[in-house]
């Protein structure tokens, strides 16, 4: 069996070697609890690598977010080629818990959108615990929630071995109770086929078919076939079939799991009946015999994990099977980012509990549901063997518990922490632009953090406009979508990343020169002094890097976190003077994390910054064909989504479309909004504003001089399903006394005023507002005359 084997291109340097001595030393001493104090840029990965080298445990890295996940898992392959690093998130790309709203009466039903791929590759770990112990598995904190019980999904492994003898049809059989699905046209992941003699089938936990050919009831011949082109990739003695499910039961715990839900629900409709409760027994008897019905042809049925204690065989209140139980006794757990990552496991079960007893108390659920969750912290700590947690800023937990804490505050790569600039509020913006242009001209990149994601949201469009490339991040973007984003700043696609909580711990930039903090000033968890000093080190990979605070006053944490930098400015600038070291940029190759995380990235919709860029290579084309191709294509694309019901992509490209003609509106040299567009789009809430209109006030200077015919366009996109009128019951070209703007088409036209003697009053309407059917969004259209251009 290998054991685990460090790649990498440079030795441990600095204080890397004592932290890597006294953290193994320490697990071989069997202390339970460590903790590696590291600042950002000290190598704090690279180290622990080097100490699971030397340990040579199955070893589990617990992240508190995906993104954070990503750029682990990519690192840890990357050191770890020929071991068995694997990756466990969440498969839900969207997720709607089922609840109960009592106030409203509103039931939500769960819904959701499954990621196939990261299903993959979260079979794939679970498979590697089984087969190997040269295991790196990072896992977010859904690795505490219920999966299938670890003993029921090992025992139903089909096992195949070249000469072996097998019944073809039992075999057959086999895969069904391993809910593979027979497909003979198109064999996906847990599908099959036969053809004959000839067994074909794709591992929940791999990329790859295999291919069985029988002899009779002989194995005659295993083989590795390349899925697309059908090409023999290697011959293999034998084949471990796993389930496609985690939540697999073998037929006998299934038949007595039945059972005991039967039981379960006459007891609790008894209990609602004598408590007059009719409607709720009456709800739950319907819903639990549907899914009995289903469980007993199928095997299965919707929200079936709300039965796992039965499947399991578990006893009430006992806590669920998880990821942890999949490792083996001696197994090592490393925390990182600690101080983030232990409170969101603290509060994952509060959370599930109270949703789930409102299900339970109005009839929607069996009582066992409520053991269908996240372990309590007091049964995470049982599981635990041996921890090291990783922090550039420990929590209280962390210090309470561990029984030796390691700095790591030296950089090998000499770069000391960012300079930190306190700066008023007051023009902070136009400040901002300032160091942001700095930047943009030296081919950095900067974060900008805010307080909210609106706050996020509305910087984003108004930088913008003002022509910065920028793209923000927060909660709401897709898991896939934020590595891709991260990806993209650092390849220089835009400048300027704008996000509230998640350009914090363990983003690695080394492009980034540049931090601002917005309302600094502002105590609570997003500016507490530990937050404040994670988003500090953000700016730590990069000999230019600066940290500009903009507050009114400085508060506590303020001062904390500027102290703490100072103090680690200090060490690392000693030991720069002792050993000679001049200070270098952090060179780390830009990955598009590999094979396996990119397959899921390709699959996933593009981001907004990636739409318009594609949209804008057409636009900025002067070829009105070309834009008409694009526009034909994609219309093409949302029928046929819409045609294979595949209803979300249809709108997303819908929009896109009505994005992509409202930019050739914009872009047009007739489209000239002047000041009264301004006051109608403020008084009904449409029309366009901003870096735009400035841009189409030059282009009106540009004009011809000889009093051409202009045209106005009102820019008005109604929700899907309102017509325009074909009359209007306000005149967006009114003036803001009422009166319709028969002599006054100068309003629209800016800097004309200006540029006539006569401050524009020859300008004149030629015919009355009308609504433009032909595109899409709805346009408004106005045509006039332009005045004979005299410069003052």
């Amino acid at each position: 069996m290998p054991d685990f084997r460090l790649v990498a291109p440079f030795e441990p340097t600095g204080d890397q070697p004592q932290a890597i001595d006294r953290l193994a030393d320490g697990l071989a001493k069997g202390l339970k609890h460590q903790t590696l104090l590291g600042v950002t840029g000290s190598g704090k990965t690279f180290t622990l690598s080097k100490v699971i080298e030397a340990h040579q445990k199955p070893t589990l890295v617990l992240a508190h977010n995906k993104t954070l996940a990503a750029q682990l898992y990519a690192e840890f392959r990357e050191f770890f080629p020929d071991n068995a690093v694997e990756y466990f998130v969440s498969y839900f790309d969207y997720y709607q818990p089922e609840a109960y709203l009592p106030r409203s009466d509103t039931y939500i039903e769960k819904d959701s959108s499954r990621n196939d791929e990261i299903d993959r590759l979260r079979h794939a770990a679970t498979h590697a615990l089984f087969e190997r112990r040269d295991v790196i598995i990072v896992a977010s904190v859904s690795c505490i929630y219920g999966l299938g019980a670890p003993v029921d999904y090992g025992a139903t492994v089909l096992r195949l071995r070249q000469g072996g003898s097998y019944r073809r049809d039992t075999v057959l059989r086999q895969l069904v109770d391993l809910q593979y699905q027979r497909n003979d046209q198109s064999l996906t992941r847990a599908r099959f086929r036969v053809r004959g003699d000839t067994l074909e089938f794709q591992p929940a936990s791999e990329e790859t078919l295999v291919r069985v050919e029988f002899f009779g009831d002989e194995v005659e011949r295993i083989t590795e076939i390349d899925p697309l082109t059908g090409e023999l990739l290697a011959e293999r003695r034998d084949v471990n079939v796993y389930p496609a499910s985690h939540y697999v039961t073998p037929a006998d715990k299934m038949k007595a799991a039945i059972v005991d839900i039967e039981l379960e629900m006459e007891e609790r409709v008894g209990e609602l009946e004598a408590e007059g409760r009719i409607l709720e027994a009456a709800r739950l008897r319907q819903r639990t015999m549907f899914d009995l019905e289903m469980m007993r042809e199928l095997g299965f049925c919707t929200g079936i994990e709300n039965y796992s204690r039965h499947l399991s065989r578990r006893e009430a209140g006992s806590r669920p099977w998880t990821l942890l139980d999949y490792f083996p006794p001696d197994w090592l757990l490393v925390v990182d980012e600690s101080h983030m990552t232990i409170p969101q496991v603290v509060g994952m079960y509060k959370n599930d509990r109270t949703r789930k007893e409102i299900l339970v108390d109005f009839g929607f659920r069996l009582p066992s549901a409520l053991d269908n969750r996240p372990l309590t912290f007091e049964e995470f700590e049982g599981h635990l063997n041996q921890v090291v947690h990783m922090s550039a800023t420990p929590g209280p937990y962390e210090h309470e518990r561990s029984e030796r804490v390691v700095e790591q505050l030296i950089r090998p790569t000499g770069i000391v922490d960012p300079t930190i600039d306190v700066r008023q509020t007051d023009g902070q913006i136009d400040d901002l632009l300032e160091e942001i242009r700095q930047r943009v001209e030296r081919g950095e990149r900067a974060l900008v953090t805010t307080l909210t994601k609106k706050m996020a949201e509305d910087l984003a469009d108004y930088l913008k406009e003002l022509g910065v490339k920028v793209q923000y991040l927060h909660s709401e973007v897709d898991t896939l979508e934020r590595v891709a984003i991260l990806r993209d700043l650092r390849l220089g696609v835009f400048d300027v990343l704008v996000g509230i909580n998640l350009l914090r711990e363990g983003i690695d930039l080394p492009e980034v020169t540049l931090v601002a903090i917005i309302d600094a000033d502002k105590e609570g968890f997003l500016r507490s002094s530990w937050s404040l000093i994670q988003m500090i080190g953000r700016a730590a990979r990069n000999i230019g890097g600066k940290v500009v605070m903009y507050a009114d006053t400085t508060t506590e944490s303020m001062a904390a976190a500027i102290e703490e930098t100072n103090r680690r400015r200090s060490i690392q600038d000693a030991y720069n003077r002792e050993h000679g070291i001049e200070p270098t940029t952090i060179v780390k190759e830009i990955h598009d994390l590999n094979e396996r995380l990119r397959t899921v990235a390709e699959s996933t919709p593009m981001y907004t910054s990636e739409r318009e860029e594609l949209a804008g290579r057409a636009l900025s084309l002067d070829n009105t064909a070309a834009i008409e191709k694009l526009v034909a294509r994609m219309e093409t694309e949302m029928r046929a989504a819409a045609k294979q019901l595949d209803f979300e992509r249809a709108a997303a490209l819908r929009d896109e479309v009505q994005n992509i003609r409202l930019r050739v509106l914009e872009q047009d040299a007739s489209l000239i909004v002047g000041r009264a567009a301004e006051r109608a789009a403020s008084s009904r809430g449409a029309g366009l504003v901003g870096a735009a209109d400035r841009k189409r006030s030059a282009r009106a200077s540009e004009a011809a001089a000889e009093g051409p015919a202009f045209e106005v366009t009102s820019v008005t996109v109604l929700p899907a399903e309102e017509e325009p009128a074909d009359t209007l019951d306000e005149d967006p070209f009114r003036d803001g006394d009422g009166a319709t703007d028969l002599n006054t088409a100068s309003d629209w036209l800016p800097g004309i005023r200006d540029e006539h003697e006569d401050s524009g009053r020859g300008a004149a309407w030629r015919d009355r507002p009308a609504w433009d059917h032909s595109v899409t969004p709805n346009v408004l259209r106005r045509t006039g005359t332009r005045p004979s251009r005299r410069r003052r």
